[in-house]
């Protein structure tokens, strides 16, 4: 019997899709093929390729009415808010399309009498994409879109939680009439993916996921000497001020710990609040928090689906059990939310206080809708707190001195500082981490320097 990758729907419990994995001629023809259409795509002109990568842009949108309750059946995400991991995919893929010319333009390092001298941008080659199930658009479009434009082959292996994406791509790219084997897919198995990483088949990978899996991407590709950009794990951090807006704090804190059920690479998952406005701070979270409507995800008054799979539930349950053993105080009744169910991938959110870092749930991530608040004197503790973490992706400010922003910023170890917002991707910024949340970067100019190599042209042209 042929092995399969299984879509199991988080709303039901049933097998939503399944499909064969592939082996080793199938695997072989695709990156052959890759390879053989990356050496006429990298001669395209940009204008071209933008193009191609813009219609496909519209096929994909065109797509929206299947999508929207696709998302909800492969990873639990509400209907009333599937347009918007769309939108966020066409606002990104666009930026990098537009940005191409300018940021894969040749560098012009200034003249140098009797010489002529620049730096050209050059594709790295085919690019494999392994893209994770939680933002399964967002964060497969952080690479493959730049990866094209740059002119490069992509190949896309998605995770099993939303097998149908991979296909949606395809769909898309072949509705624009992108040549044959500049973008392909196939359906794996965590084997197989090591095997091809390892088996010299790719020049670069592109990975979203876990630390523990960051670290098997690059067993695979240890002695292959290629790139391999990591975006791993987050425990991000917020601090708020007592400067702050109160109001519009406690709005976008609760949407950032809770939004896609906490199931966010950038989502916040722990908050230190000055002494002066925990309480009111505090008060207003979970008042906040206690209006969410936990539900099916097709039904459109639902604003809290269920997680990705009951064993994640699970986890998360088991941090808040843990630390309310160890002392800390948790504000909601999960028994008020009527579909919360142990042994279930629906759960209800969890707000707890006196926590300290001597727990899992305010140091190891949870990637669910559990939040810990824990009060502070002020900057300097809130500075040592939010860097006590061995991940680092994103931190938020809560403040109206954006001076003093600042200052917290550059002693914040992160990859990017919010101020007043959070739980939010700038195409025009770098998107990259530190410690163990990985290395590289996509999106914005930089993100095009990380999928391809610089090539050096040095011509004498006087030559008497």
């Amino acid at each position: 019997m042929a092995e399969v990758v299984q879509c199991v729907s988080p709303v039901d419990g049933s097998i939503y899709a399944e499909r064969a994995v592939a082996h080793g001629i199938e695997i072989a023809q695709v990156f052959a093929a890759a390879r053989a259409a990356q050496l006429d795509w990298r001669r395209s002109s940009i204008n071209e390729r933008g193009r191609l990568c813009s219609a496909a842009v519209d096929a994909m949108l065109a797509m929206r009415d299947e999508i929207v309750p696709e998302l909800a059946w492969q990873m639990g995400r509400p209907v009333r808010f599937g347009g918007g991991e769309l939108a966020g995919f066409e606002e990104r893929a666009r930026y990098m399309i537009e940005i191409a010319g300018d940021a894969l333009a040749d560098v012009d390092p200034g003249p140098l009498k009797g010489f002529r001298r620049w730096i050209r941008r050059e594709p790295v080659g085919v690019v494999f994409t392994i893209a994770p199930w939680n933002y399964p658009y967002l964060t497969a479009v952080n690479s493959i879109i730049p990866a094209m434009m740059a002119g490069n082959a992509v190949v896309l292996k998605h995770a099993s939680s939303t097998l149908l994406v991979a296909e949606r791509f395809q769909k898309a790219f072949d509705a624009a009439g992108l040549p044959e084997g500049v973008f392909q897919h196939l359906f794996l198995d965590h084997e197989k993916t090591g095997e091809i990483i390892a088996g010299g088949l790719v020049d670069m990978v592109c990975f979203t996921g876990s630390v523990p899996a960051g670290r098997e991407m690059e067993r695979s590709a240890a002695g292959q000497f290629i790139p391999v950009g990591l975006e791993l794990g987050g425990k991000d951090p917020a601090y708020v001020r007592k400067d702050c807006n109160l109001a519009h704090a406690v709005e976008n804190l609760v949407d950032g710990a809770f939004f896609n059920s906490g199931q966010s690479c950038c989502g916040i998952e722990r908050i230190y609040v000055d002494d002066a406005v925990y309480d009111d701070f505090v008060g207003g979270v979970v008042e906040l928090t206690k209006q969410y409507v936990l539900g099916n995800p097709l039904d459109e008054t639902t604003t809290l689906g269920p997680l990705v799979k009951p064993a994640a539930a699970e986890y998360v349950r088991g941090q808040i059990e843990s630390a309310v053993r160890a002392g800390a105080t948790a504000h909601i009744d999960s028994e008020s939310f009527a579909m919360d169910a142990v042994g279930s991938a629906y759960m209800a959110p969890q707000v707890l206080t006196e926590v300290n870092h001597q727990m899992a749930v305010m140091t190891e991530e949870s990637f669910g809708p559990v939040v810990g608040i824990m009060n502070v004197s002020g900057d300097e503790e809130a500075i040592g707190l939010m860097n006590d973490s061995d991940v680092g992706l994103t931190a938020a400010l809560w403040t109206e001195d954006a001076d003093a922003a600042a200052r917290i910023g550059d002693a914040v170890q992160t990859g990017t500082v919010f101020m007043n917002r959070c739980d939010y991707l700038d195409p025009a910024l770098a998107w990259t981490g530190v410690k163990n949340t990985g290395r590289g970067c996509t999106l914005s100019r930089v993100g095009y320097e990380a999928l391809t190599r610089p090539k050096s042209y040095h011509f004498r042209i006087d030559t008497h």
